[in-house]
């Protein structure tokens, strides 16, 4: 490769050396290879001195960020699809295991009472099902503001989906032990960490997308600071909750499955709703 001594090296750039076609060789668009490239004559008769053939030097630029220096991140940088698909998954499991749970009472024996024996199992399949709901509808809002993933967000998000794949266990314990007087506090306890676990690093992956600029930059601000104030009540919340199941394991089961309902209701949007709706028919027609 012969480079031009007068030229100034940049590092934001990069040489890239294509040489020139054989003569008689089709151009980039079918035509003859004298026609597509068309060296000067000065250029020409100075390869064919050198005994070289003519080389043509073209800048390929590399990634700068808008400051000027080349982002480091951007080589890290990861799209978010596949993490989408894979996270997807998961939460469609864990939701179906749940139901493997509820048992058909045998025919030999009254039905009805049954049913009414196994209220346990039914409310811990609701309560569990709300809240994967709940962490799946968190999980989808932030891969939805994301631009992109780097390795960290990688890793945070298997943690995150490891706790929503163990949550059809603790659920299991809160069916068989809930109506045990001796037992039910261990199930809840487990229970509430297990939520508290998905609630914690469903708020880590957020901050950390934050903090590492991983967030669009179109998004508006306000939408950030809305989705960040759902994300740490809810977080409180269930520890609020944990700390009741250990005197009241049946109201802190019910507490679980208000803070799923809170979260997945959309309650602001109904309210705009019958707000629009009420100001459309106060207005009456045009």
């Amino acid at each position: 490769m012969i480079r031009d001594p007068r030229a100034v090296p940049r590092p934001a750039w990069m040489w890239v050396c294509r040489p020139r076609p054989a003569r008689g060789a089709a151009g980039p668009l079918g035509q003859p290879a004298a026609a597509a490239s068309a060296p000067s004559p000065a250029r020409a008769s100075a390869g064919s001195a050198r005994g070289t053939s003519t080389v043509i030097r073209t800048l390929r630029p590399v990634n700068e960020s808008d400051n000027g220096p080349p982002d480091r991140h951007r080589l890290f940088s990861l799209r978010t699809a596949r993490m989408e698909a894979f996270s997807d998954g998961i939460f469609a499991i864990a939701s179906t295991l749940l139901v493997l749970d509820l048992a058909v009472p045998p025919t030999t024996s009254d039905v009805a009472q049954k049913l009414r024996q196994q209220w346990p199992m039914y409310l811990a399949y609701l309560v569990s099902f709300t809240s994967i709901g709940q962490a799946w509808l968190n999980h989808s809002v932030i891969t939805d503001y994301l631009d992109r993933a780097d390795s960290i967000m990688l890793r945070l998000n298997l943690v995150l989906l490891f706790f929503v794949s163990l949550l059809p266990f603790p659920t299991h314990m809160v069916a068989e032990y809930l109506s045990s007087n001796n037992d039910e506090r261990i199930a809840v306890t487990v229970y509430g960490l297990n939520l508290l676990a998905i609630s914690a690093f469903t708020s880590i992956v957020w901050h950390y997308a934050l903090a590492e600029n991983l967030v669009r930059q179109g998004d508006r601000e306000g939408d950030v600071r809305a989705l960040t104030s759902k994300l740490d009540p809810s977080l409180a919340s269930y520890a609020v909750a944990l700390g009741l199941g250990l005197l009241r394991p049946n109201a802190a089961v019910v507490l679980y499955l208000a803070i799923a309902l809170f979260v997945i209701i959309p309650f602001r949007a109904v309210a705009r709703r019958i707000r629009y709706r009420r100001g459309r028919d106060r207005a009456g027609p045009d």
